[in-house]
């Protein structure tokens, strides 16, 4: 077999093995980064946060509605949660609720500032 003349081509062997496996490298992250975004952003709730200005408001403004004793037990009974839930969902915020109690929440603040009664 005859070999072909490659001069200083051969200098340059590690140099493409090495920048071979360099975009190896980067194509397998941009693989990665891909599949996260694809499903980071599909088909999550949003944690309850800064990132929901909106329901901080509401949370914050229904805790201000609430008046004397039992009224949170008188709305968690409402909204057919437990005190402890609501605590959670309205005080400490740990917890986000589905889009029927809050639209429930809305209706009773709304109510209450009409003054209605909502027991």
């Amino acid at each position: 077999m005859i070999q072909p003349h490659l001069g200083k081509l051969h200098r340059l062997v590690p140099l493409a093995a090495g920048l071979v496996a360099a975009a190896e490298v980067t194509a397998a992250q941009v693989r990665t980064i891909k599949r996260e975004r694809r499903t980071s952003l599909r088909y999550k709730a949003l944690g309850v946060g800064a990132g929901t200005p909106l329901w901080n408001e509401l949370a914050n403004a229904v805790v201000a509605t609430l008046g004397p004793r039992g009224d949170k037990a008188k709305l968690a009974r409402l909204l057919g949660v437990s005190r402890q839930r609501l605590h959670l969902l309205l005080v400490a915020k740990t917890a986000s609720p589905d889009a029927e109690r809050t639209l429930q929440l809305l209706a009773w603040l709304q109510a209450r500032q009409r003054g209605v009664a909502t027991d």
